[in-house]
């Protein structure tokens, strides 16, 4: 089984943090085939990287601006048999090469993601952010499995896909997730959530699996620690859920948000108020950053749905 490993990259601002990431790729324990560095429509960081990394595949993003664009100019790029994704602002654990090739043995597997963990700015989780959310930085949150199982979709930062399938029903969706613009104004998201349900809905019997031996760190920003990104995140995903479901429908695009609204964030909100009965004074920090983490990311949901309907009238 031969991986390629694509890394999108947009600015020279993070230069250490790509050098740190292209640096975990080589240190895993089981090589890629190739490494491929995409980069979004920025002449001059694409000049330095070529030649600052020889052995690596350097190429410019020649789809739209954006996420989706430059994982599609990966895999476009790449001649593995699975193409695996790692943020710019990710470290790998020397094995996590290796656990995402483990999950492609069955041959339903189409695709597999990883456990991400976050690396706080400030060395330590803020006492208020509850574990529930951790999405809203890109990582792993409680509520999903902790040993291996399907999911419904992968997170994009840390997954792997079989080539040709991303390639057979139409690759990433530009319009839903991250461009330059968007990380300027609101971080949207969902890329990755789109294509796995609508690649679950183009080929039936399909498996996206959770692997959470393959492990990376996500750097998470002092920005990106404040309460007021955190609320703004969870709006931007509730604008994003919207263009999903317009997409694959409501019943595919919402079922994991139900599970989560209904039974993982009501305990983890009464676990929060426990904590706090005890002395953890954080807990109830956690508690109201769920109340307000929900209600803003419904009415980023609802907003977001009503812009389309009155779009399309």
């Amino acid at each position: 089984m031969r991986t390629s490993v694509v890394i999108c990259v947009y600015t020279e601002e993070r230069w250490e943090d790509i050098r740190q990431a292209v640096e975990s790729v080589e240190r895993q324990r089981r090589r890629s085939h190739e490494l491929i560095l995409v980069v979004d429509h920025n002449p001059d960081l694409h000049l330095k990287l070529k030649q600052t990394y020889p052995q690596a595949i350097v190429v410019e993003n020649t789809h739209e601006r954006g996420l989706s664009g430059g994982k599609n100019t990966g895999v476009a790029t790449a001649t593995g048999d699975i193409v695996a994704f790692l943020d710019d602002d990710a470290v790998a654990d020397p094995g996590w090469l290796e656990a995402l090739e483990e999950g492609f043995q069955d041959p339903a597997v189409v695709g597999v993601g990883g456990r991400t963990d976050p690396l706080w700015a400030s060395r330590q989780r803020p006492r208020w952010f509850p574990y529930e959310f951790d999405w809203t930085v890109g990582c792993t949150y409680r509520g999903m499995p902790e040993v291996r199982a399907p999911i419904r979709n992968v997170m994009g930062g840390n997954a792997a896909f079989r080539r040709e399938v991303v390639s057979e029903v139409g690759g990433f969706h530009s319009g839903i997730g991250r461009s330059v613009q968007g990380r300027k104004s609101r971080p949207l998201g969902c890329e990755e959530t789109e294509f796995c349900i609508r690649l679950s809905q183009r080929k039936p019997g399909s498996v996206m699996l959770y692997e959470p031996h393959a492990v990376i760190g996500h750097k998470v920003s002092a920005q990106r620690e404040r309460f007021a990104y955190f609320r703004s995140r969870c709006y931007a995903e509730g604008l994003s859920k919207a263009l999903v479901t317009r997409e694959v429908g409501t019943q595919d695009g919402l079922a994991s948000e139900r599970a989560h609204a209904l039974k993982t964030l009501p305990l983890g909100a009464l676990r929060g108020l426990g904590e706090a009965v005890r002395g953890d004074v954080g807990g109830l920090g956690r508690s109201v950053a769920i109340v307000v983490g929900l209600a803003w990311t419904t009415w980023g949901y609802v907003v977001g749905s009503a812009r389309l309907k009155g779009a399309r009238s």
